[in-house]
């Protein structure tokens, strides 16, 4: 099982067949997935096989976060090519609502941002979020990302943010 980072606090790795329950049962919570977009559980299962599928295709996709003490499953995070520009390494995160406030999400995207350079040879690190979604936004800040212009899709506005290779 390939392992993305491992420190003191929290293991970010491949998930195993046996997790899926874990990944969809994250996103049962209406508070985690308030600013995601609806998806219904049965799309979440298919997310997490999907996920399992990309391992082999290379270094990005889903990943699980995991407590390196006692193996508490934290939360997912993403690390891929990011769809809206070519070139652009897209990263995220969702974490258990018991989880939010510990710091934990500035550190992981500080892990993927690492990860992300050392895997690709060019291009920038971009993450977006709800433009309502302060805490995500400050998490970003915190971590190193600048915010740039909003990102404009066809059916929503997002707050993008970015950390260009130096």
């Amino acid at each position: 099982m390939h392992i993305v980072h491992q420190d003191q606090h929290f293991i970010i790795r491949q998930f195993s067949v046996d997790e899926q329950h874990l990944f969809c049962d994250l996103f049962e919570d209406e508070e985690v997935t308030r600013y995601l977009p609806y998806r219904s559980p049965e799309q979440y299962a298919e997310m997490f096989d999907a996920a399992l599928q990309d391992y082999t295709k290379g270094p990005f996709g889903r990943f699980g976060i995991f407590d390196a003490e006692n193996n508490d499953f934290i939360g997912m995070c993403l690390a891929r090519k990011f769809a809206d520009a070519e070139g652009q390494t897209e990263i995220g995160y969702t974490l258990s609502k018991k989880y939010w406030g510990k710091g934990i999400a500035t550190e992981v995207s500080r892990a993927l941002v690492r990860y992300c350079l050392l895997n690709t040879e060019s291009g920038d690190i971009v993450a977006v979020t709800d433009l309502d979604n302060i805490g995500s936004q400050k998490v970003l800040e915190k971590a190193g990302f600048s915010r740039t212009d909003n990102l404009k899709r066809t059916d929503a506005e997002l707050a993008y943010y970015i950390v260009e290779r130096k």
